[in-house]
């Protein structure tokens, strides 16, 4: 089943928090909803849900107009950062809540234990059906929260940053289990609202870039990372290089140095923006070379990141871990493949 967003707007006394939101997320797709706090992702999300009511547009599941339906007649499973899970119930019986909870259509207790114990056993936590949530890690804790929310067997699966509250560790593992549950549910549509560009770019099979409340780009992870629409996109997406440059007849030019880069489609004289991955930068001479002076360094384990002052702009690079790193100050060379770099019209937004 399918959720398609029809210019959907949401306000809060006049203030509006959703703005005109058109899009659609495909039978058994992963759309991940990525921006900041207060972009309007988590609305979206809570307007499908049926949480909130939005002022203009509709909301429609598997092509049937849901916009006035309550939440328990939409059918739709939501995971939330919280877990929400009830303290005083075993695994078992928080898992079997929303089971007994329907009355249309009633549910035999025989399936409801069957329906559980599927649950449980797809989400690694079939071992611990007797305990209670305080006897467990907060990663177990989310493993039943996603299990609660599959036991009903929705066709559509919300999860509102599932997973904020845990460490770095734990997301990594909960990324990994989240990606197969998709694999082993190919059928469930699963809307994704996240800050963390990591959680989209590796869970996602297309992402939504919101921002004010804004729907600023959609595609696939790849599409929005190499070629990337805006500046904003560009920065949220992945983390990227953006300097001002000018385009001449003869190619584009920056801190005095002339680089060959694909203008696509940018007019000679027209003011623009150089996005290149700071990966794809490389320490030395080479094509399209930069020199500028090291104003910061980070060791980041596999890597130095270094931050380079160039005409009064900061380029960054990740570069392989040096074994004699630069000191601050020093004047180094940067270069880039010409391949390797996006130009992006200065100062385009898509609202």
């Amino acid at each position: 089943m399918g959720i398609r967003f029809d210019s959907v707007t949401v306000a809060y006394d006049g203030n509006v928090v959703l703005a005109s939101l058109d899009l659609t997320v495909e039978p058994g797709e992963v759309m991940a909803l990525l921006g900041p706090s207060g972009s309007g992702k988590t609305t979206a999300l809570r307007a499908v849900a049926g949480f909130v009511r939005p002022e203009s547009g509709r909301v429609l599941l598997g092509g049937r107009d849901v916009t006035d339906l309550p939440p328990y007649r939409r059918g739709i499973g939501m995971v939330v950062q919280q877990y929400a899970l009830f303290p005083h119930m075993r695994v078992d019986e928080n898992v079997a809540f929303g089971l007994k909870a329907r009355k249309h259509p009633r549910i035999s207790r025989s399936e409801i234990r069957q329906r559980v114990a599927e649950a449980l056993e797809m989400t690694g936590m079939a071992g611990y059906a007797r305990r209670h949530p305080r006897e467990l890690s907060g990663g177990q804790q989310q493993r039943v929260a996603i299990a609660r929310a599959l036991a009903i067997r929705p066709d559509v699966l919300l999860l509102d940053e599932p997973l904020s509250a845990l460490d770095a560790q734990l997301r990594s593992g909960m990324l990994a289990e989240l990606a197969r549950l998709h694999r082993e549910l190919p059928d469930v549509s699963m809307l994704y609202v996240t800050h963390d560009q990591v959680e989209a770019l590796t869970l996602a099979d297309r992402i939504a870039v919101m921002d004010k409340a804004r729907l600023q780009a959609c595609g696939t992870p790849k599409e929005l990372y190499r070629s990337p629409a805006d500046e904003f996109t560009a920065s949220f997406v992945g983390g990227a290089n953006l300097v001002p440059v000018t385009v001449g007849s003869a190619g584009v030019s920056f801190a005095g140095a002339e680089l060959k880069v694909d203008t696509n489609g940018v007019i000679a004289g027209a003011r623009a923006i150089l996005c290149v991955r700071p990966h794809l930068v490389g320490l030395g001479q080479g094509p399209n070379q930069l020199v500028g002076a090291v104003r910061e360094i980070q060791w980041r384990g596999a890597t130095h990141r270094l931050y380079v002052e160039v005409d009064g702009h900061t380029v960054m690079a990740d570069v392989r871990e040096l074994k004699d790193p630069p000191s601050l100050g020093d004047p180094v060379a940067l270069h880039f493949a010409p391949e390797d770099a996006v130009l992006l019209p200065a100062g385009v937004t898509h609202e």
